[in-house]
C-alpha cells in the first residue's frame, strides 16, 4: 500500500477515525435520538452503495484513519451487512473495525460479522429494567437486546461495551446497577452525557457526569487508567483488582474537542466534520459524476480543513436541528 500523508486539520489534529452510517433508520426511538413522530428518511437511492463505501473508506485508511466504526440509525436492518465487513476487514489499512448497535437483530448476526471481520461492537442500552427500557425506547425490546448482547460474547466479539446514556430522574438510579452488570460479565460500561442535537436531544434530562463519577469510585474502587480503548473519546476508570472498566463520556461538562480525531460520514454521504456544528461536504455527487481516487483523496483533504475547533453544547444547545440518526451515532 503507498501511505498517503496523514490526515490532519489546520488546528494539527491528527484525524484517524471515521464513523460510517449505514442507514438513519432504526427498530427503536430512543427518546434523546429522535421525535416518535419522525419519518423523514434517506430513500434508498441516495444512500452510499456498498461500491462507493468501500472506496471512501479505503482512501481514508491510506491517509491514516484506519479506525471505522458502522453506526446507524440501526446498521443491522442494511441488508447484506456481513458482505460489507468482510469487504472493509481487508482494506489495507483498516485496523480497527467495529460496529454501534441496539442489538435488537444482533442474536442472528453476531457468528457471522465475526466471521466476515468485524472486531468488536458497543450496544446502546440505558436501563436493565423493563419498563424503563420501554420508556426510553418505545417498545418492550430488553429480552432481544440482551440475546443480542450475549450472542455478540459468545461470539468472540470483543471487547463489547455497553454506552448508556445517564439521564436524570429517568435511568440515573440503575447507574450502580449497570456498572455491577458488566462487571460480572466481562463488559465495559461507558456512560454519556445527553447532548443537545436536535429537538429529541434537548429535551433530554441531562445530567452532568461530575455528579455520578464520585459514586462509583467509592463504590467499586475505581482508579484512573490509562488503557487505549479503541481511539474514542471516553475517560477510564477502572477496578483495584483490574478485572474492569468505566468509561466517562463528557461532551458537554468536560468536552474533549481539543483531542478530537473523528469524522462522520452519513448514509447518504455527507461528511460531518463535527457533531454540534453544521460544516459538512457532499461525497455522493463526487462520487457518482466519477472522481477518480486522487480527486476523491484532495475532496477529502479540502473537507479536513473545514473541521472546526469546537461544537457550541455549552453556549448554543439549539444550534443543531438535524437528529442524532441523520448524521450517524
Amino acid at each position: 500500500m503507498n501511505l498517503a500523508a496523514p490526515l490532519q486539520d489546520r488546528f494539527g489534529r491528527r484525524i484517524d477515525y471515521l464513523r460510517l452510517s449505514l442507514t438513519d433508520r432504526c427498530d427503536l426511538r430512543c427518546s434523546y435520538c429522535r421525535p416518535r413522530e419522525f419519518d423523514g428518511y434517506a430513500e434508498p437511492d441516495t444512500w452510499l452503495t456498498f461500491d462507493e463505501i468501500e472506496r471512501v473508506v479505503a482512501v481514508f485508511a491510506r491517509m491514516g484513519a484506519g479506525r471505522i466504526r458502522l453506526t446507524g440509525g440501526e446498521p443491522l436492518l442494511r441488508r447484506g451487512l456481513a458482505d460489507l465487513v468482510r469487504r472493509l476487514a481487508v482494506l489495507p489499512g483498516v485496523r480497527d473495525l467495529s460496529l454501534s448497535t441496539n442489538a435488537t437483530q444482533l442474536a442472528k448476526h453476531a457468528k457471522t460479522l465475526k466471521a466476515a471481520g468485524l472486531a468488536r461492537i458497543n450496544v446502546s442500552l440505558d436501563s436493565l429494567d423493563r419498563a424503563c427500557v420501554r420508556g426510553i425506547v418505545g417498545r418492550d425490546s430488553l429480552d432481544a437486546i440482551m440475546a443480542g448482547i450475549m450472542a455478540g460474547k459468545d461470539a468472540g466479539l470483543s471487547p463489547i461495551k455497553l454506552n448508556m446514556v445517564a439521564m436524570r430522574d429517568v435511568n440515573d438510579h440503575e447507574i450502580e446497577r449497570m456498572a455491577a452488570f458488566c462487571l460480572d460479565h466481562g463488559f465495559i460500561l461507558r456512560l454519556i452525557e445527553a447532548m443537545p442535537i436536535g429537538e429529541a436531544g434537548r429535551n433530554a434530562a441531562y445530567l452532568p457526569l461530575d455528579e455520578v463519577r464520585p459514586r462509583l469510585i467509592e463504590r467499586f474502587d475505581l482508579k484512573p487508567s490509562t488503557a487505549e480503548l479503541g481511539g474514542g473519546p471516553a475517560r477510564y476508570w477502572e477496578t483495584a483488582d483490574g478485572r474492569g472498566r468505566v468509561g466517562f463520556i463528557t461532551p458537554v461538562s468536560q468536552h474533549f474537542c481539543a483531542t478530537c480525531n473523528r469524522v462522520r460520514l452519513s448514509v447518504d454521504g455527507t461528511l460531518y466534520l463535527c457533531l454540534g456544528q453544521e460544516e459538512r461536504v457532499e461525497l455522493r455527487p463526487l462520487l457518482r459524476a466519477g472522481i477518480d481516487e486522487a480527486e476523491l483523496e484532495a475532496a477529502i483533504r479540502a473537507a479536513i480543513e473545514l473541521k472546526p475547533h469546537s461544537h457550541d453544547f455549552a453556549t448554543a444547545p439549539q444550534k443543531i436541528a438535524r437528529f442524532m440518526s441523520q448524521t450517524g451515532g
